[in-house]
């Protein structure tokens, strides 16, 4: 079972890293007291040297600073990057660092994927967002499109305890930080998760129940589109019984197998009049649903076998009419302005050779979970880089 739902909750939503990093490295330079940290990604260029001075600073000025980091996604970080933040007083720690077999990287399942930040138990930020350039409209045509919440109110202990718990193992002591839990606006709100403990599927769990539930409307907007069966049904469902369901995902596809994988469902939902579109204006990354005019959902979680099964990941639960349609707005114009149409006449076309590959992608779907259960399931094994600093550099070696 995921949380309980809290009432009071302020939740602003915040679109790609142009308005996302301002307000976490505002955050960070306010802190007084704690810093509680995960990402997926840190690199070292313009953001991820702009994420490491703020938490010098930080650390500098006696603020408790913990940071956790996955072993696969953050690549190669060069060695004096990670000593000015530990010798400053930051704590770093790797999630399941593993050393290259004949160059090649081998913690490939059950990542760290989950995207928060939690200053002083007061202020909480969660979404999909990592610590890259590539989230910057700069970048290039190849620049992310991505999505966090910026969260105050009682929630916000929720976030904060989990994060505790993400990094008890390697914590020194527990922290003296009570969250705030006094009211700071009229959103609904809790924190899912999807661990290797208790949580497995409760971010899967949170999605069924609300299509289930939906009466008018359901927009997903997710870049890594490869649901297990039981999700594809139930949209399928839900547009059987008059609900206008949409589907917003990768057109220029940051990794083309993705969408060629997603595309294996297409006919199966197409046939149902579920609407596809394909968002072209730059690579989606955005983890985001909304159903009917309260219900929505920001965080980590794509709705893969990866994220459904295997990683550790965090979403926000939030029921708020004004952050409802504020994301439905967004999101309509996303596919006004910027997808294209992916009609059943246009899927059908070659059928009779991707026929045996459609059968085998929807099978997969069906079996994955079951499947993904052979794999090893590790817990939350970090590892602290500052813990024994003669050994800095197999720890690197690590981060890939």
């Amino acid at each position: 079972m995921s949380a309980p739902w809290v009432a009071g909750n302020q939740v602003e939503l915040l679109i790609n890293g142009e308005q996302y990093y301002p307000r976490v490295f505002e955050a960070i330079a306010r802190a007084r007291e704690e810093i509680l940290l995960e990402t997926f990604i840190i690199y070292d260029d313009k953001v991820g040297q702009q994420l490491r001075q703020a938490l010098v600073d930080a650390a500098k000025r006696g603020v408790r600073v913990e940071v956790a980091v996955d072993g696969y996604g953050t690549a190669d970080l060069p060695p004096e990057f990670l000593a000015s933040m530990t010798d400053a007083g930051v704590r770093f720690h790797s999630f399941d660092p593993q050393p290259r077999l004949v160059g090649m990287r081998t913690n490939l399942f059950r990542r760290l994927h989950r995207k928060i930040v939690v200053v002083d138990g007061e202020l909480a930020f969660i979404g999909g967002i990592n610590y890259s350039a590539d989230h910057l409209g700069d970048f290039g045509p190849m620049a992310k499109q991505d999505y966090a919440v910026q969260v105050s109110g009682p929630v916000v202990a929720q976030v904060h305890a989990s994060s505790q718990r993400m990094m008890a193992a390697v914590l020194e002591a527990p922290g003296q930080v009570k969250p705030v839990l006094t009211s700071s606006g009229t959103a609904q709100a809790c924190l899912v998760e999807r661990d290797n403990g208790r949580h497995r599927t409760d971010i899967e769990a949170q999605y069924l129940k609300a299509f289930r539930q939906a009466q008018r409307r359901i927009v997903v907007a997710n870049a890594y589109f490869f649901p297990g069966y039981r999700l594809l049904r139930e949209l399928r469902n839900a547009a059987r019984r008059g609900v206008e369901v949409t589907l917003i995902l990768q057109g220029q596809p940051d990794m083309r197998w993705v969408r060629a994988l997603s595309r294996l469902l297409y006919n199966y939902l197409l046939r149902d009049d579920v609407r596809i579109r394909e968002y072209c204006q730059r690579p989606l990354h955005g983890k985001v649903a909304l159903v009917d005019d309260e219900w929505s959902t920001v965080g980590s979680s794509n709705l893969d076998p990866l994220s459904l099964s295997l990683n550790l990941e965090a979403n926000l639960l939030i029921r708020d009419r004004a952050f409802n349609q504020h994301l439905y707005e967004h999101l309509s114009e996303l596919a006004e302005q910027h997808c294209k149409v992916v009609t059943l006449e246009r899927m059908i076309r070659g059928y009779w050779w991707r026929a045996p590959l459609i059968f085998m992608g929807f099978h997969i779907t069906r079996y994955f979970p079951r499947i993904a259960g052979w794999f090893p399931a590790h817990r939350q094994r970090l590892h602290s880089l500052h813990a024994e600093p003669e050994t800095r550099g197999d720890l690197h070696e690590g981060q890939t």
